[in-house]
């Protein structure tokens, strides 16, 4: 009894740490004031107001949906190919491609500024930030596909050859159809890996390109009145975002368990 209770507490306080901040973002983006400590009156000023960033939303989004749908066609086909080699190589390509998942974006972000300059290319490009969003998000494709592949029936692609169908159809109509729920998890991943990423969107952006990232930060550190004026609308935003993502995490959830029981019964 008292372990249940301590174990249950433990894991209350965990959630708390976590979800308390937000809570108070979420209640704070509706507060008139700008300051967080000093409650003026609810109102819905600064969603109003969203409009005066909707440039930034849009490069954000833009930014994270192409190199997310890049990064997972890279990332899926280099895991087919991993999962498929055999011997040595295999296991060299496997080992390398879990580097950049466990390496820091600061190295990654001097290794491409690095790599631009030694090629005589401008760093500060929308193709090198897109690039950069890509080698970031590629790798956790990698690792979503990699376990659907493992569950898969590996006689399935031999089975489909022997029936007359080229590799190519064997691929669309039975590996990837097989593995399309990793696909999906390596995509979202891909989209949130993008739109959580600073770094190296602070490191390769084109002078007065910004991202939600660099755009809140600027807000932040600058001490302009114009700079300051954001910061509450970026909460507004910033609420937006959780309560999407709250809602969609729910509806897997509740997909997810309606599905256990179907299965059960």
């Amino acid at each position: 009894m008292i372990r249940k209770f301590i174990s249950r507490g433990y894991i209350f306080l965990i959630l708390a740490f976590i979800y308390i901040p937000i809570f108070i973002l979420v209640l704070c983006s509706f507060n008139s004031g700008k300051l967080i400590g000093a409650w003026e009156g609810f109102s819905f000023k600064w969603y109003v107001k969203l409009g005066e960033i909707k440039d930034v939303v849009f490069n954000t989004v833009l930014l994270a949906v192409v190199s997310a749908v890049i990064a997972t066609i890279l990332g899926t086909l280099g895991a087919i190919g991993i999962f498929y080699s055999k011997g040595r190589l295999g296991k060299t390509v496997k080992g390398m491609s879990q580097i950049p998942v466990v390496n820091s974006e600061v190295v990654t972000a001097c290794a491409l500024v690095m790599l631009f300059m030694l090629l005589s290319l401008d760093h500060r490009s929308i193709v090198g930030l897109y690039i950069g969003h890509i080698l970031l998000s590629a790798p956790f494709v990698v690792l979503s596909v990699t376990p659907k592949l493992k569950q898969m029936d590996s006689s399935l692609y031999e089975a489909a050859l022997d029936l007359g169908a080229t590799p190519m159809q064997a691929l669309f109509k039975v590996i990837l159809p097989e593995i399309l729920p990793g696909i999906f998890t390596g995509f979202m991943l891909a989209i949130t890996l993008s739109l959580d990423d600073y770094i190296i969107t602070a490191t390769l952006s084109p002078l007065g390109y910004d991202t939600v990232s660099t755009a809140v930060y600027k807000a932040i550190a600058l001490t302009t009145e114009k700079a300051s004026e954001k910061v509450p609308i970026y909460r507004a935003l910033t609420t937006i975002i959780f309560l999407a993502t709250l809602t969609v995490v729910i509806i897997i959830n509740l997909r997810a368990n309606r599905k256990a029981k179907e299965q059960r019964v």
